[in-house]
């Protein structure tokens, strides 16, 4: 379908958009750049862009013309004014006051709309994925999974958390991912009750636990992964709070099909930790959408009101992190399919002894 095909219900006679955000630009162009405007009316598209990725823009972008981007105050107006355009839609949620007035003042005779309805209609459209982007996920899927099979060969005793992440993302990135979803988190022993932990020189010791979350893109899309492993044998109380969370991670995956809402799969994880005294411990949600950025719609949280749908691409990560001693998360990603889920993550997830 055409860029104006996908924005049809906004587009009267008269009204025409304008997408400048670079994740929704690369959306609906698949071009990845730092700057630019995607221009749309009823009738047709342009991506305006700057001489620093116009012939490869028109190398690559199949779905409208490419224009270069001279002078942003002339030519963008005009584009609409010899297309009848008398109203202006723009981005709400990705756009800075300040760059909304710079816009604003470039199109002085227009009607300039930003009430989040441009935001709505993309959202609903990025949300659900195509098979294309399920593909492109489960390639940046299968680069983070090889790099967690290489890192359990490398960690061992001494070994520091930053040295963990670096070889992490040298690895994702010396086999086909063209950059990282976020900064890896490696944590360790008490460092791993950390959520969001930093990397640190601390260095592994037995007996503790190593929490990795971490993700490769490839084709503009991200996977997204987290495994804790411990170096050594756990614990009584490590072994019970590891099984505590992948009993709560398989029941959120299991209770996943259209319909569901992200409070109920939610419900599922939080609780089974909830029933083992552990609620307390767990208070982030359960799971975020993936797509082109690391967290998108759909959310599994307590207060979520989203419902699944077929296409919905989401991860399931509970966890419990008791501060001063430890913690442990499980992340899988699933899509939503007509009667079920798919899981993307087929990387092992019984407890792994180094």
């Amino acid at each position: 379908m055409s860029i104006n095909g996908k924005l049809k219900k906004l587009l009267g006679d008269n009204t025409g958009i304008i997408i400048s955000s670079p994740e929704n630009r690369r959306y609906f162009t698949r071009f990845p750049s730092s700057d630019g405007f995607l221009l749309v009316t009823s009738d047709d598209a342009v991506f305006f862009t700057d001489s620093r990725y116009v012939e490869a823009a028109k190398k690559t972008v199949s779905a409208c013309p490419i224009e270069e981007l001279t002078n942003a105050v002339k030519q963008l107006p005009a584009y609409f004014r010899e297309r009848g355009v008398k109203r202006v839609l723009f981005e709400c949620d990705r756009l800075f006051i300040s760059d909304f007035n710079k816009l604003k003042g470039y199109f002085e005779g227009f009607e300039c709309v930003i009430d989040g309805s441009l935001d709505e209609c993309i959202t609903a459209l990025r949300v659900v994925k195509t098979k294309r982007e399920i593909d492109l996920i489960k390639k940046a899927q299968k680069i983070a999974e090889a790099a967690f099979l290489h890192i359990l060969e490398f960690i061992r005793v001494g070994v520091t958390e930053k040295e963990i992440a670096l070889e992490l993302d040298f690895y994702m990135l010396r086999n086909g991912a063209e950059a990282l979803s976020f900064e890896t988190i490696a944590v360790s022993g008490e460092n791993s009750s950390l959520p969001h932990g930093v990397p640190s020189d601390k260095k592994v010791q037995r007996g503790d636990f190593i929490t990795m979350d971490f993700g490769a893109v490839y084709g503009g899309y991200r996977s997204d992964m987290t495994r804790t492993v411990i170096l050594n044998e756990p614990s009584e109380e490590q072994l019970l709070v590891y099984e505590t969370v992948l009993s709560a991670q398989k029941a959120a995956l299991c209770s996943l099909k259209p319909g569901v809402s992200g409070m109920g799969a939610d419900k599922a994880a939080r609780d089974i930790i909830n029933n083992a005294g552990y609620g307390a411990r767990f208070g982030h949600g359960t799971g975020h959408g993936v797509g082109l950025e690391i967290h998108e719609t759909q959310a599994l949280s307590p207060r979520s009101k989203d419902i699944l749908s077929p296409g919905n691409v989401i991860t399931v990560e509970p966890g419990i992190y008791i501060p001063g001693k430890f913690g442990v998360r499980i992340e899988d990603m699933a899509v939503i399919t007509k009667d079920g889920y798919e899981n993307l993550t087929n990387c092992e997830k019984e407890l792994i002894c180094l």
